[in-house]
């Protein structure tokens, strides 16, 4: 991001830079990402100090920007004008009505809370999310399945085998994939103490339980991803 030359415009950028990141990011890091010296990223980043933005730093560790902290961004470059447009359009096809909306009315809110106002530039993008197949019929119970996820809590499922079979499975939500042409819920089944993959479209019913998972989401998710990697012998 060495054309960032403007000091005001670079001052936003680190603040991104900083947002994405839910660890401390090195003075080094943003050396880096920003090519600038690091006397240059000292004083930036005592400037947004001095300016009120919660940044916490410490030698050898690295710049941490407390929660909370909300500033718009200065300016979005066409590129990312782009992937917000088709990465939002490719939501508002999901037959998950709630993602839909909320999609639609986040490219809203980008758009006005920018300096310039950036509707005509969203409309005018000439990208677009094509289905490669007949668009599928809504499934309200994703909505379901996000809450869980969300909240960290236990469901029950009425889900239908492959081979018609129907069972109750208490499960750990973990992650939901959207694909094209179906939807999956990866959870910790307690029934066959394993990570198995649920189609959404062969549950009948979902149901979130009181109780909160016995390990965080976060943890559980970990424990995922190395059972994969093993079962691909990575």
């Amino acid at each position: 991001m060495g054309w960032i030359l403007d000091k005001t415009e670079r001052l936003f950028a680190i603040m991104d830079a900083l947002r994405r990141h839910r660890h401390p990011v090195t003075a080094q890091a943003l050396v880096d990402e920003f090519a600038v010296s690091v006397r240059t990223l000292y004083r930036d980043v005592q400037t947004l100090i001095g300016l009120g933005a919660p940044i916490d730093g410490e030698a050898g560790i690295g710049y941490l920007l407390r929660p909370g902290f909300f500033l718009p961004p200065l300016m979005f470059n066409a590129d990312e004008l782009e992937a917000l447009v088709l990465g939002a359009r490719w939501v508002q096809r999901q037959p998950d009505a709630g993602l839909a909306n909320a999609a639609n009315a986040a490219l809203g809110k980008i758009a006005t809370a920018s300096p310039q106002d950036l509707r005509d530039r969203l409309a005018d993008t000439g990208l677009f999310a094509l289905p490669w197949s007949e668009p599928l019929p809504s499934l309200p119970i994703l909505s379901v399945l996000r809450q869980a996820l969300r909240n960290e809590r236990k469901l029950l499922l009425n889900y239908q085998a492959e081979n018609g079979a129907v069972s109750k499975r208490l499960v750990w939500p973990v992650a939901l994939a959207y694909y094209d042409d179906r939807r999956t819920l990866a959870a910790w089944c307690e029934m066959r103490q394993a990570f198995p993959h649920f189609r959404v479209d062969r549950m009948a019913a979902a149901t979130p339980m009181p109780a909160a998972l016995p390990k965080r989401r976060a943890a559980l998710l970990k424990d995922y991803m190395a059972e994969l990697e093993a079962e691909r012998g990575g």
